[in-house]
């Protein structure tokens, strides 16, 4: 299951969709107290999470450098693009 998933081994993708079901079960309001801190917790776990990988993407698209066609060049591969 994704909620069990260490933090640092999730995608974007996986991040994102954990974050989502935190806050679905948060707004509905229908958790105990003690439940509700811990996704609270997890929540801002998987937000800084999601955040980390958007900076990393970030960081290799602005290693791309166009050259006067608008030709890629001297680019850094990206993996898993």
């Amino acid at each position: 299951m994704t909620d069990d998933k260490d933090l640092a081994q999730m995608s974007f993708e996986e991040a994102l969709r954990a974050l989502e079901d935190v806050v679905a079960k948060l707004e509905r309001g229908d958790v105990p107290l003690e439940q509700s801190i811990s996704l609270y917790e997890r929540g801002a776990a998987l937000r800084a999470r999601c955040e980390a990988k958007l900076k990393e993407a970030e960081e290799k698209v602005s290693k791309i450098t166009l050259d006067g066609t608008g030709a890629a060049t001297g680019s850094t591969p990206v993996d898993g693009l």
